[in-house]
């Protein structure tokens, strides 16, 4: 059996990432291809108690960033070893909402750690893992936001000023233009034209792998 392929959804808050999801899993569904979903922080048991200690806004001290730099490799690696590598083993693709990408633009960017801190841990936990397709989801930070707050409340990561998110954006656009493994896709367009972009991307990948 063949192993199976690694997908991931990335971008900011209000991106539409469920969305995007969900026509990756049409995408693979009309492909018969068999598939599993994951989010990060998350996708485990104990990943889903890691994910709830970074996004807490209501924590009696200040996270500090290596704290959640920490949270977020450990998280990855549970998920990784427990869910994403057994999948593709058995031959399954997996879809994940989030990878290493977000904590590249989000710690690395937004809170500004430095890329040969960020390569050590990646390394430590990652050991080389890569997703086979990235779809980036691009918006302006401002319009994310508005759509973040139209959902409801904020976790504590959300709750950043907007200068965090603008870090974290420009950080995401200079890894996408590195690497050809990530597409762009404008965000900011409207929901059928975006939904058709994700769709035309998966779809080539599918048809380059078969």
């Amino acid at each position: 059996m063949s192993l199976g392929k690694f997908i991931v959804i990335e971008g900011l808050e209000g991106a539409g990432k469920s969305s995007a999801i969900s026509v990756v899993e049409q995408a693979l569904q009309q492909a018969n291809i068999a598939f599993e979903k994951t989010r990060e922080p998350g996708g485990t048991v104990l990943a889903e108690k890691l994910r709830e200690l970074v996004k807490s806004a209501d924590h009696n001290e200040i996270v500090t960033q290596e704290t959640e730099l920490l949270l977020m490799y450990a998280a990855r690696s549970q998920l990784l070893v427990n869910k994403i590598l057994p999948c593709l083993e058995k031959g399954l693709w997996v879809i994940g909402d989030r990878h290493d990408l977000s904590s590249r633009a989000y710690q690395g960017g937004g809170r500004q750690i430095p890329d040969d801190v960020m390569d050590a841990i990646a390394g430590a936990t990652l050991k080389g893992f890569k997703p086979d397709l990235t779809l980036y989801l691009d918006i302006a930070p401002k319009i994310g936001l508005e759509r973040a707050r139209a959902r409801g409340e904020l976790d504590r990561i959300e709750l950043e000023a907007l200068s965090f998110f603008e870090r974290t954006r420009e950080k995401y656009l200079a890894l996408a233009k590195c690497d050809d493994n990530i597409v762009i896709v404008d965000a900011s367009a409207p929901m059928a034209d975006v939904h058709a972009a994700i769709s035309h991307h998966v779809s080539n990948f599918i048809s380059n792998i078969k």
